[in-house]
């Protein structure tokens, strides 16, 4: 037996052939235990065995002299975690080395910063390539949410979905995927969006959804959004605008006044610019056309209840069912001359009317208060403006298209205007004006 090395620290000698395994000291051949354990330095990760596990540590086997002790604090990211919840008996785990020995000659581990090694690694190249990564909701804090993806990664509330979500709280302790938006190594910082995963999602579902609809069509949404102009309907992942319209065969000051964000409706497709994957919607198109109950229901010469909606010039407008309207021209309102409509309606005033004509093309009723037999409303005072115009000259009133044989028998001050339905507007509508989510 030969020997070939020299411990520099003793006279101890490595036997040729053990492989480092063996030694001889003052002649005598002893096991090197030194020899047997696996070589590694601090910050270096090691694998090991869960050989115990106490309330405020847990003892790992990682083939050294003595065991690796994992403080609680360094088991996970989380706060005040049990350490039950983290491992188990005899589960192989990774773990960093922070000191070989420590003042008590411990050898401290930590599991949280192996695992935080690796989950850095696996950030950056998902960061790199666009891949989404999975994370457990653990902590829902002011502004978003924490996210356990082995580092502490933030999503903000305003990236949790596409609209905003009210009550962040239904996410706790879910598993989600997010996109890496932000990341600073120095600053251990991650920013995640979710958001960004649904919209990829939402981008593929866009154009068979675009696919699949036609004018014509009747379709079932939610509404996602209320704005001045309209209401935005979601489609099961495309938005479509109603514009405010088309919303109510009745006039609408504020689509408010008729619809709530999460409300189900069913809607008429109207047109579709698929190159700007924009779907245009209406809504009083899936409801009963008050206009039609007129044509059906009522001819020249019938009397009725009506309430006056809006006092003008040139005389005033009374609604006579849900969404349709009629004028009461000024020589209409007395028999004898007004001067301002106010001096014998207001608006709200419930009046009796005799309808004068009915034009079914364009959606026009003229009425008359003076021709209702028995009924005289009283004279009141009144002041020179209506809705801001003034109440003299009639000059200015627009032709409407009304027939002459309305006043038949009249010597009006100007030209009679036209009955007109205002919910039922001839004029093409102004296009919608653009927004992002339409974008």
């Amino acid at each position: 037996m030969t020997t070939i090395t020299t411990d520099p620290t003793t006279d101890a000698k490595v036997v040729e052939g053990s492989d480092g395994l063996l030694l001889e000291i003052d002649g005598q051949i002893v096991p090197n235990y030194d020899a047997t354990f696996s070589p590694f330095e601090e910050g270096e990760v090691v694998s090991g065995i869960v050989v115990r596990i106490d309330k405020d540590e847990v003892l790992v086997d990682i083939g050294y002299k003595s065991e690796g002790v994992i403080p609680n604090n360094e088991l996970s990211i989380r706060k005040n975690v049990d350490p039950n919840e983290e491992v188990t008996l005899g589960e192989e785990i990774d773990a960093l080395v922070l000191t070989k020995e420590d003042q008590d000659g411990r050898l401290i581990v930590s599991k949280k910063r192996a695992r935080f090694e690796k989950a850095w690694r696996r950030i950056e190249a998902a960061a790199e390539s666009g891949e989404p990564v999975e994370g457990h909701v653990i902590e829902v804090v002011k502004g978003g949410l924490i996210i356990d993806l082995g580092v502490r990664g933030f999503l903000p509330a305003s990236l949790v979905d596409i609209r905003r979500v009210p009550d962040l709280d239904q996410y706790m302790g879910t598993t989600i995927e997010c996109k890496v938006i932000e990341l600073n190594r120095s600053r251990n910082n991650v920013v995640l969006s979710r958001r960004a995963v649904l919209e990829e999602e939402r981008k593929e579902q866009r154009q068979e959804i675009l696919d699949r609809l036609q004018p014509g069509l009747v379709v079932e949404g939610q509404i996602s959004n209320i704005v001045d102009f309209g209401a935005f309907v979601d489609l099961n992942g495309i938005d479509g605008l109603i514009h405010i319209s088309e919303l109510s065969w009745s006039h609408v000051n504020h689509p408010s006044e008729i619809l709530n964000i999460g409300d189900t409706v069913a809607v008429k497709v109207l047109d579709i610019d698929r190159d700007r994957q924009r779907i245009s919607l209406g809504l009083k198109q899936t409801q009963e056309d008050p206009w039609q109950r007129v044509v059906d229901t009522y001819n020249v010469g019938d009397e009725l209840e009506g309430t006056v909606t809006k006092v003008v010039t040139f005389g005033a407008f009374v609604e006579i069912l849900d969404g349709v309207e009629g004028l009461v021209h000024i020589s209409e309102l007395a028999a004898h001359h007004v001067e301002n409509p106010r001096e014998i309606v207001q608006p709200g005033d419930d009046v009796r009317v005799k309808i004068l004509e009915i034009d079914s093309e364009r959606r026009r009723l003229s009425l008359s208060v003076k021709r209702v037999e028995g009924q005289e409303l009283p004279r009141r005072e009144w002041i020179d403006d209506i809705d801001g115009a003034g109440a003299g000259s009639l000059d200015d009133v627009p032709d409407l298209g009304l027939s002459e044989d309305v006043f038949a028998g009249e010597a009006p001050a100007a030209e009679a205007p036209a009955a007109e339905a205002p919910a039922a507007e001839a004029a093409p509508q102004d296009p919608a004006p653009e927004t992002d989510e339409q974008a």
